[in-house]
């Protein structure tokens, strides 16, 4: 049985989202304050989170940035805001959807689903790839060039990952953009190419793996 923590001040709101949980075959436990569920994922594993934002103590974004120091959980953000930048927030620091209040429980449900689903399908896919000079080891999360450690943001790591796994297949911004942020964008797409630019620097010569294919997208070819 999968287990799931829901993180969230509001005790209605967590038990409501624990019914579900356990209506869907979930172990579920909770957290009031993201303090409280940093010491939680320290002492237990969990299979994936759903955590507020606004908590007192610690706040959701400060939690899921400590919890990723030692343990790779899936995390689902909910918020009352919505805008675009808090949700490129989000995703920059590794968090894999984000549900905006109020929500339907079943949709938070479905996206727990989708979630550990498309982490499965990764975890398929983890092991070292060597291109040249260039070694990705993605179950391990380390890429290393010419020998030296590349120190990559998450968002840099996960679009790398996600290019060496679909080596050879022309991806379009709006695919990425679906695939690596986790959500719908549908703003302009300088986000993709900020964060490949960024990729590249840090690839070196090895840059030359990551095609720009004019008016579309990208390939990572070798």
């Amino acid at each position: 049985m999968k287990k799931i923590l829901i993180v969230d001040d509001e005790a209605m709101i967590r038990e409501v989202l624990r019914e579900y949980a356990e209506f869907d075959g979930y172990e579920a436990f909770e957290a009031e304050n993201g303090m409280e569920a940093v010491q939680m994922c320290k002492d237990n594993d969990y299979d994936i989170m759903i955590m507020d934002i606004m908590m007192p103590k610690l706040d959701g974004y400060s939690a899921v940035k400590e919890i990723k120091k030692y343990k790779d959980i899936p995390v689902i953000m909910l918020s009352a805001r919505g805008e675009e930048y808090d949700k490129l927030f989000g995703f920059e620091i590794g968090v894999d959807d984000y549900v905006v209040k109020p929500f339907s429980p079943k949709e938070v449900m479905a996206r727990v689903n989708a979630v550990l689903k498309r982490n499965g399908k990764k975890d398929d896919q983890e092991g070292v790839y060597k291109f040249e000079g260039l070694e990705v080891d993605i179950k391990g999360r380390n890429v290393t060039v010419d020998g030296q450690k590349a120190e990559l943001t998450p968002k840099e790591y996960e679009l790398l990952f996600y290019f060496v796994k679909n080596k050879g297949v022309a991806l379009s911004r709006e695919k990425l953009l679906a695939d690596v942020w986790g959500f719908d964008f549908f703003g302009d797409d300088r986000t993709v190419d900020t964060h490949v630019k960024m990729l590249r620097n840090n690839l070196k010569q090895y840059r030359k793996f990551v095609v720009t294919l004019r008016g579309m997208g990208y390939k990572f070819e070798v």
